[in-house]
This record gives C-alpha cells, structure tokens and sequence, in this order.
C-alpha cells in the first residue's frame, strides 16, 4: 500500500462487512470441455486453443480460472450492469432477479432486507473485482465501461481493492447522438470507462503519429518540416525579454512582437535559431514568422491517448476514431442477419484498449462477456498484425452459446461478405465444486482436475498434462520439490514405507499427500518429507 492510500475515501454501504472476503467462500467449481471450434483441421487437433467462452456464473467462473491464469492476465475488460433501475440484469446477488433474496439471506444477512438497489450493486461488484485483481498481470490493465449511475461508487470501490495511485484514468466516449427522449432537455451521449493497474504498468503505446504535414518543398538538407506557432501564450509583461521587434536578415524587415502574445525565445536563443536557417519569414509583413519543426527532431513516433475518445466524426485530425452504439448494433445484425442483442459496445472501442496493452501473445478477459465483442476484437487484431492474444470470455445467461459463441463461429469463418479471421475457441459449462459440502474431495469430478488444483495450490503454477513419469501419484517436480497425490476413491491411502519405495524422483524435498501417514515425525523430517492429510490439508483459496 503507497502512502497516498491511507489518506483515500472510503466508501460504504449495507453489506460491504459481509462480501469483503466473500470471494474466498466461493465453491471453486471445475470447468466442463463441452466443444472446440476451429476454423482448420490442424486447430481442432490441437490439445488447447487457448481461446475459451464459459458458460455460468463469473463470480465461480473467475474462480474456477484462478489455478491457471493468476497474475497472468494482461487485459481485463468489461461491460458490467449499469444499474440503472429500469433493467433486468442478473447475476446470483441481482438487484431485480428473485435469486438475489437467496445470495443475500446467505452471504449478507438479515441487513440484505435493507440493501438498495445501489448496495446490492456494490455487493455484486465487489468480490468479483477482488478475483481479477488477482488475475491481473502485475504489468496488465483492467478496463470497466459504467455511466454515471455508479461511476464514482465504481471509482472508490476501485481504489479500495487496487489502490488510489493505481487508477491510471477514466476515458469519456460518446454512445450515440443527443436524444430526443432527453430528460430535462438534458442528454446523456457519454459514458466512460474506469481504468486501474494492479501496479507495475509500463505504458500504453499512444497513437503513431502522422507525418503528412512534413513537406520539403525547398530540399533542405535537414529533411522534411512543417511550420509552427513561434509565439506563447504569454504578455509582454510576464516575458519583457521575450519582447522585441524580429528582423528578417535577408530582407530587413521588421515583425513586431504581439504584446499579449510574445515570440517563443529570448533574443539570444532567437538570434541562434535565424542562424540555423530555422525560423521561417514571409515575404508579406502583415504574416508572422513561423518556426521550421523538422521531422528529424521529433523524440518518438507516438502521441499520448486522450482520456476523451473520438468519435470517426470527430477524428479527422486524428489517427483514430469509435462508432457509436448503433453502428455496433448493425454489425451485430450483419453478423447473425437479424437483430438479436441490445447495448452491445462498438468493437473498435474493446479492440483500440486491447492494442493499447498487448502484445502479440498477451491474454484478454471479459467476465460480462455478452455479445462477445471482446472476443470479436482480439481476432480483429490478431488478423490485422499476426499476433497470438488469446480471449477469455464469461457469460451466465442462456444465450452464451447461440449469441456469444455463435457471433465467434461466425467471425472466424467469415460472415455477409467479410472474411473471416481464422482462429479457434473451446466451449467450458461451469461444472460442480472440488469439494463436497461435508468438506470431502468430489469424486465425481476425477482425479485428474483434483490434481491440478492441489498442484496448483502448492506452487501457483499450472500441472503439466505429462508430469506422470515417475510414479502413478507423481505430480511434479518443482524447485526442487517433489509433490504427490496419494488418492483413491472409495479407499483409505497410507503413507508408509512400501509407498516410498515406489519414489524415483530425486529432489530435496517431498510434499505427500494421502489419508494417512505410519512413518514417525523423526523419519519424515529426517529425509525431508512433510506429510499433508487428505483433506483436512488442502488448501481451500
């Protein structure tokens, strides 16, 4: 935590006491292959396409992502509820849906009786941006479209779990053209989009810069220039030295100094300017002179982003530009030819945020995922430049497969005369806990997924699928540690002698698991082994 942390608002609300630490109460859930699409043969034989759409709740979903992708996701958008009042979103702690009464009476209690509409968007919010600030890559940044009906909540929750210093800022984009329905004659076109570091962010990229008004027209040896304002915004009495008639030396007339407007330099620095050929007089005396700005001199080959985001209307004096909701809207009608989705962001906003932060083998989250445009932007993306970014999309509803991962088939393989961009996605259902609700290991998951998690538990690194070579129970070999899984179903496991005669595997030190251990604690620390008891040690997260 930086000092500037201590001193930041804090903001509460009925129920904040009781989800604070509610995401480590969530059931870690396994995730169930369902399908894989891919746009090739090769693709589909491929063991992971690392592209994945979940279908289920994303509070159990992010969860369920933890063992593989913590701290290794570059980019994080999403487009949550805007809690507006007037909308059915809904989620296991639903403003408007009847499954809120439950999660509440569970999860907050009798004061969920209490909650407005505005707390129990705090309560929904909050543990799920606890489980992405842990999957944020240290050097990632996450990105959060809302309006002003919680944009400033949003901003202090923010602060809170990711720390005040780390909110890099908000962008401001217009949604769509000033309504007629506005209330109060007032029309609410923008929205904004929140965004935060976990803490080790570099930079974005900015925008590459145009080169068109560098001409030559006079072959100078330096190179191309353009002409720029040699005056600042100052008056003659808070520069006096900045002051002064100009005199072009070849002509000899005179440019007088603007008094509320003075030349850019000091007569010294002016004079050595003249003397480089870089300060442009015109022939004409009622024109000012101009500096020469050569291309040569510019530092780096990209401008900073604005938080304020141009639309294409707008951005004729810019590299880029973001449609509005509705040219979002008729892509999403091109693509399934009939109108099937409502709110959907324009792609060219996700895809402009994900190039700002990625690099070619970087790894995109959407926990709301919708309509899937995130998907449909880190594809765009990668057809454009060739890269590898990988998406990973969750959506609870029951249009996740027809709407979400249908859009996807369709932009890989092509849609209504636009190519396709290739590429491949696997389908997961959210599928049942790890553990029972008597605290025992679900078996009805197999063993496999049990070992990944306790791998993952012990080291926060992901099992390989053919770590398997020393011993039936083996796991891995990690710095230097030796990790087994002693499990049967329906027996009771001991570790004893006999088991240890089955151990090839050299390493300093040995992590057994198993129900029980006959080997003395002397024994045990003498050849370095630490026994851990089925279940009772394993760690719940």
């Amino acid at each position: 935590m930086s000092f500037g942390d201590l001193f930041m608002p804090t903001l509460h609300w009925i129920g904040k006491d009781k989800v604070i630490n509610h995401h480590l109460d969530v059931p870690f859930k396994v995730l169930e292959h369902q399908y894989r699409y891919a746009a090739t043969e090769s693709e589909k034989e491929t063991p992971h396409s690392g592209n994945k759409i979940i279908h289920g709740d994303n509070l159990e979903a992010l969860k369920a992502l933890i063992p593989e992708y913590e701290g290794k996701i570059k980019c994080i958008y999403i487009d949550p509820p805007y809690n507006t009042g007037n909308e059915n979103w809904v989620y296991n702690d639903n403003v408007n849906d009847p499954k809120i009464k439950k999660w509440l009476d569970s999860v907050v209690g009798k004061e969920g009786e209490d909650l407005t509409r505005h707390d129990k968007w705090l309560c929904m919010m909050y543990p799920r941006l606890k489980l992405l600030h842990k999957l944020l890559a240290d050097d990632g940044a996450l990105f959060i479209s809302i309006d002003d009906n919680e944009q400033a909540n949003l901003k202090l929750i923010c602060q809170e779990i990711f720390g005040a210093n780390n909110h890099l800022g908000t962008f401001c984009w217009k949604r769509r053209s000033s309504s007629a329905l506005a209330d109060k004659y007032l029309s609410s076109d923008h929205e904004y989009v929140v965004c935060f570091q976990k803490g080790n962010f570099q930079s974005f990229k900015g925008l590459e810069k145009t080169y068109e008004n560098y001409k030559n027209p006079n072959n100078d040896p330096k190179g191309a220039w353009m002409l720029d304002n040699l005056t600042v915004g100052m008056n003659k009495n808070m520069r006096p030295n900045q002051f002064y008639d100009l005199v072009d030396p070849k002509t000899g007339n005179i440019f007088p100094a603007n008094p509320n407007r003075v030349w850019a330099y000091i007569p010294e620095s002016m004079n050595k300017m003249i003397q480089q050929e870089r300060i442009f007089f015109p022939s004409d005396i009622s024109k000012k002179p101009m500096l020469k700005r050569y291309q040569s001199d510019l530092k780096n080959t990209h401008n900073p982003i604005s938080t304020f985001i141009p639309t294409k209307s707008e951005s004729k004096k810019q590299s880029f530009g973001i449609g509005l909701n509705s040219e979002a809207t008729k892509e999403l009608q091109n693509i399934f030819n009939e109108k099937n989705f409502d709110y959907s962001k324009p792609r060219e906003l996700i895809e402009f945020f994900v190039d700002q932060v990625c690099n070619s083998n970087d790894i995109v989250l959407d926990s709301f995922a919708g309509s899937g445009t995130t998907a449909h932007a880190v594809l765009n993306l990668n057809k454009k430049d060739g890269g590898n970014r990988k998406f990973i999309l969750i959506e609870l509803k029951e249009y996740a497969e027809a709407i979400t991962a249908g859009r996807i088939e369709r932009v890989i393989k092509g849609y209504t005369g636009t190519e396709g961009t290739g590429g491949s996605f696997d389908y997961y259902e959210l599928g049942e806990s790890l553990f029972n609700e008597d605290g025992n290991l679900n078996e009805n998951i197999g063993i496999e997924k049990i070992k990944e998690y306790i791998f993952y538990t012990e080291t926060n690194q992901a099992l390989a699928s053919n770590a398997n070579i020393d011993h039936p129970d083996f796991l891995s070999l990690y710095q230097n540690t030796a990790y087994y899984f002693f499990y049967r179903p329906h027996e009771i496991t001991t570790l004893d002698h006999v088991f240890l005669a089955g151990i090839k595997t050299k390493a300093e030190l040995y992590i057994i698991y198993a129900d029980n251990c006959l080997l003395t604690k002397t024994f045990l620390n003498k050849h370095n082994i630490i026994f851990k008891k089925i279940p009772r040690d394993i760690t719940r997260f």
